[in-house]
């Protein structure tokens, strides 16, 4: 899962501002010792970072359980029917996810620091602008999901994972435009701390999805089509109803004015910082989508795709001009996340001889999961860390240096050797997740670390200020023509 929203804020726009504010005070007051200053941040900081981070994560917690859930009602039909959905929701799905995401994810840099700025009315103009790109961007997504069936023969697929999977990926095309505009509204709520509204729209539509792909799973035997139509349907209700609460919410008054001319401005500015977002996060994404393609072509395919899936606030304060606030945010958030995934890795390794049966009752399938436990222990811990690390990119504009960055480190490292000992060395599906999961993710996470942590604040500070600025002018230059 990915953190990649603002860090910092609170309930409201004023509260988050003023805690923003009292925690910069307390770090710049060099009169208190380090102990005491961090300590005291902590108090201000904890209860923010709770207030936002909890709801945020349940909101891609319920929708990662509701793409599971789908592969969870796919995988009691039989074991094909599990590396069908598999390979469509992992293998071809996750490849519209990883671009619109990243391409929504300009939406997160710019509302982060526009909202931090007091910018309020260009969150709405940015909101617009996105979707626009990413609707236009889904049309060509949309002919690659229809000859998803020869794409998958082409990269050596079995004929018969091949034609069950593209049925699977047929009912997830409505699904490819949800994305383009949910991760717009996603972030720009996020952007003002709003995400308790999105966790409760959330949770309520995984229940009803539950129920919905039930009905058409099993008492209408729809099947694969049934179960990924039922996903898609159950992505727009999250739109709608997030964009319901837009309009009719208080909060959103400032920064949604209504739909304007000014989206169509800037676009060509505005598709370059998309297309960079794009290429940071697509490359993370596909890394672990060209993994579960390459267990595709191992010996046994079917045993490998089900066993590997089953395993597999800054931007505000530098729009507010709070260089310490942020370097603290990024500790406390990062320290945080650490000791979940380490808490996560603990009930997986205890839960080992178990997981599988929750997705299938083949007890081959089941061994080879549990083998695989401790590989999706040592990978909770990196991404605990690690989607931290991206979303401090994200909220300061890194996205072009990332991108560098995961192409060594995805590419030139993590896949060649996970190549080398899943095929050459013959380790399988554990050799192929070795190389590229620990090695790739491993040193792309120890080279953000480094990075993050040698960076100037105050210097990101300005940039924003100076990307705001741009931003302003280009919206003032339209209104005066």
């Amino acid at each position: 899962m990915e953190c990649s929203s603002p860090l910092l804020g609170s309930a409201s726009s004023s509260s988050s501002h003023a805690g923003s504010r009292e925690l910069e005070a307390i770090l710049s007051n060099t009169a208190a010792s380090w102990g005491r200053r961090a300590w005291a941040g902590a108090a201000v900081e904890l209860p923010l970072l709770l207030r936002l981070a909890l709801p945020a994560v349940a909101v891609y917690l319920i929708n990662y359980l509701m793409s599971m859930s789908t592969q969870i009602f796919c995988g009691q039909l039989g074991n094909l029917e599990l590396a069908a959905a598999s390979l469509g929701n992992t293998g071809i799905q996750v490849f519209s996810y990883g671009l619109m995401l990243g391409m929504g994810s300009a939406v997160e840099t710019l509302c982060g620091q526009a909202y931090g700025a007091h910018k309020y009315e260009m969150l709405g103009v940015y909101l617009q602008r996105s979707t626009i790109l990413l609707a236009a961007t889904g049309v060509p997504l949309a002919v690659i999901y229809v000859y998803s069936r020869p794409i998958l023969l082409l990269l050596g697929e079995s004929e018969r994972i091949a034609a069950a999977a593209a049925v699977f990926v047929y009912g997830l095309i409505p699904q490819i435009f949800a994305y383009a505009t949910n991760f717009p509204i996603q972030k720009f709520l996020q952007a003002q701390s709003i995400v308790a509204p999105s966790a409760c729209i959330a949770a309520a539509t995984l229940l009803l999805h539950l129920a919905l792909s039930w009905l058409a799973v099993y008492k209408l035997g729809l099947g694969l089509l049934g179960a990924s139509l039922v996903l898609s349907l159950s992505w727009w209700l999250i739109v709608v109803a997030q964009f319901a609460y837009i309009l009719a919410a208080p909060r959103c008054r400032e920064t949604w004015t209504g739909f304007t001319t000014q989206a169509f401005a800037g676009l060509c500015g505005f598709a370059k910082l998309s297309a960079a977002s794009a290429v940071m996060l697509c490359l993370e994404t596909w890394y672990f989508q060209v993994m579960v393609l390459i267990a595709g072509l191992l010996p046994n395919p079917e045993l490998s795709l089900d066993s590997l899936s089953i395993c597999v606030r800054v931007g505000n304060e530098l729009g507010a001009g709070n260089p310490r606030a942020a370097a603290f945010s990024v500790v406390m958030s990062t320290t945080m996340s650490f000791i979940l995934a380490v808490v996560a890795a603990v009930i997986v390794l205890c839960l080992r001889d178990r997981i599988a049966y929750l997705f299938t009752g083949g007890k081959t399938v089941a061994d080879a999961v549990s083998d695989l436990c401790p590989l999706l222990a040592i990978t909770l811990i990196l991404n605990g860390v690690q989607p931290v690390l991206s979303g401090v990119a994200v909220g300061c504009g890194w996205q072009v240096f990332v991108a560098y960055v995961n192409v060594g480190c995805y590419y030139f490292v993590g896949m060649p050797l996970g190549l080398f000992l899943g095929f050459y060395l013959g380790l399988g599906a554990k050799g192929v997740w070795s190389g590229m999961v620990i090695g790739g993710t491993l040193l792309q996470t120890l080279i953000l670390l480094w990075v993050t942590f040698r960076t100037d604040w105050q210097h990101e500070v300005e940039k924003a200020h100076e990307r705001i600025a741009m931003w302003e002018d280009k919206k003032n230059s339209l209104q005066q023509d």
